[in-house]
C-alpha cells in the first residue's frame, strides 16, 4: 500500500507540471489575486486531477484506445482556444484606444469559472489516461486519485503564488506571455503524442 501511495504521489506530481504551468501563468495574466480566488483556481485543478482518474477507472480498457487516439487533440485544442483568447486580450490592450471591460477586472480574468473549468480539464485528460491504465492492471484508484488530486492543489497553489511575483516582472506583457505558455503547453501536448506514433 505504502509503495502504491508513493508512486501515486510520484505521479500526481508529473500530472500537475501541466497544470503548475497554467496556474502561473494565469497567475500573472491577473491583477491582485484575492486568496479564495486563488484557493478556488487551485481547487478546480484538484478536483479535475482526482475526478479525472477514477472516470477513467470506471471506463477501463474497452474505451482506452479511443480516448488515448484523440485525448491530445483535446488538450490542445483547448489550450489554444484559452491562449489565443488571452494573446488576443493583451495584443488588443495595447492599442491605446482600447479600455479593458469593467467587469473582466473585476472577475479576476481567466480565473473565471468558466475559463477555470477549460483549463482544469484540458490539464487533467492525461489523467484519465491514467485512471485507464489503473483499471488494466487492476489496481485500487481512490487513494492514487486523492493524492494526485492533493498534489495538484498544492502544486498549484504554489504556482499561483509564484505567478504573482513574475506579474511583476512582466507587467503589462502578462497577458501576452501568458497566452504564449498556454498555446506552448498545448502544442507540446500534441507533439509528444504525434512523436509517440512515429
Amino acid at each position: 500500500m505504502d509503495s502504491l501511495l508513493f508512486t501515486s504521489f510520484l505521479v500526481g506530481l508529473a500530472l500537475s507540471m501541466d497544470a503548475l504551468a497554467v496556474s502561473i501563468s494565469a497567475s500573472i495574466c491577473t491583477d491582485s489575486i484575492p486568496r479564495p480566488i486563488g484557493l478556488r483556481a487551485a481547487f478546480f485543478f484538484g478536483i479535475f486531477q482526482f475526478v479525472m482518474p477514477l472516470i477513467g477507472w470506471l471506463l477501463g480498457s474497452a474505451f482506452r484506445q479511443f480516448i488515448q487516439a484523440y485525448d491530445h487533440w483535446i488538450a490542445f485544442g483547448l489550450l489554444v482556444f484559452v491562449g489565443g483568447k488571452m494573446l488576443w486580450e493583451g495584443i488588443r490592450a495595447k492599442i491605446p484606444a482600447y479600455c479593458p471591460d469593467p467587469d473582466e477586472v473585476k472577475d479576476h480574468g481567466i480565473m473565471k469559472i468558466h475559463s477555470l473549468v477549460v483549463l482544469a480539464l484540458a490539464t487533467s485528460i492525461d489523467a484519465l489516461a491514467v485512471g485507464l491504465s489503473f483499471s488494466v492492471i487492476d489496481s485500487p484508484i481512490l487513494w492514487p486519485s486523492v493524492i494526485i488530486g492533493l498534489t495538484t492543489f498544492i502544486v498549484c497553489l504554489l504556482g499561483i503564488q509564484f505567478g504573482k511575483n513574475l506579474k511583476r516582472l512582466f507587467g503589462d506583457w502578462a497577458d501576452i506571455v501568458g497566452g504564449v505558455v498556454l498555446v506552448g503547453i498545448g502544442t507540446k501536448i500534441l507533439i509528444e503524442h504525434l512523436i509517440a506514433l512515429i
